[in-house]
């Protein structure tokens, strides 16, 4: 366990649902929707925070639902109860996942590998409890590549990282990278923020 992730994670819990609650999830909802109705067999979402993607998922799924922080979980707690399905919280460390080879079909992510902090190294920890021909769906924001917004978020990068999410990184270049292949994206707003499909090759 990254215990350094861990404390950030929990104290940034007091503010996390004012800053991503409503305006955000009312403007992402239907990528959001759209990207978990894929859900099927043993799912594996990573990051839930406070549970605040709960209300997006499908019924009658079965997920295991992962986060560093114990205070999110506690919080995204009442919400997993609640969910139409069966839905399991476990604190988990990404990089350090204690699960069987090939343990779940599907994986998902919700604002998470901006956040993780070495997102090569935690995508191949997914890959490997990922069932060969396994899926993953990404909901992601990332760096761009036009002007200005690069520059704003490399600017704005280091001050950032320091309470929760990296607003620069090349997620797609980081999940082909991780062994992932049939990597697709789908732009959701410019090129920053933006759906990721990829598969675990045979």
């Amino acid at each position: 366990m990254d215990h350094v992730t861990e404390r950030k994670w929990d104290n940034a819990v007091r503010g996390y649902d004012l800053m991503n609650g409503y305006g955000p999830e009312w403007r992402w909802a239907p990528w959001k929707r759209q990207l978990f109705s894929a859900m099927e067999g043993k799912v594996l979402f990573v990051a839930v925070g406070t549970g605040q993607d709960i209300q997006f998922f499908p019924p009658g799924c079965e997920i295991t639902a992962i986060d560093i922080s114990d205070r999110m979980l506690a919080r995204a707690r009442p919400k997993a109860e609640q969910y139409d399905g069966r839905l399991e919280l476990r604190h988990r460390d990404v990089h350090d996942l204690d699960y069987p080879d090939a343990t779940f079909d599907q994986v998902f992510t919700s604002c998470t590998f901006c956040s993780v902090p070495d997102p090569v190294n935690g995508l191949r920890a997914l890959r490997r409890v990922l069932e060969p021909g396994g899926t993953i769906g990404m909901f992601e924001h990332t760096g761009s590549r036009f002007f200005p917004f690069g520059m704003m978020l490399d600017l704005m990068t280091p001050l950032t990282r320091r309470l929760g999410p990296e607003l620069n990184r090349d997620t797609p270049a980081n999940v082909r990278q991780a062994g992932f292949v049939d990597v697709r994206v789908e732009p959701v707003y410019l090129d920053v923020v933006k759906v990721i499909h990829a598969v675990n090759p045979d």
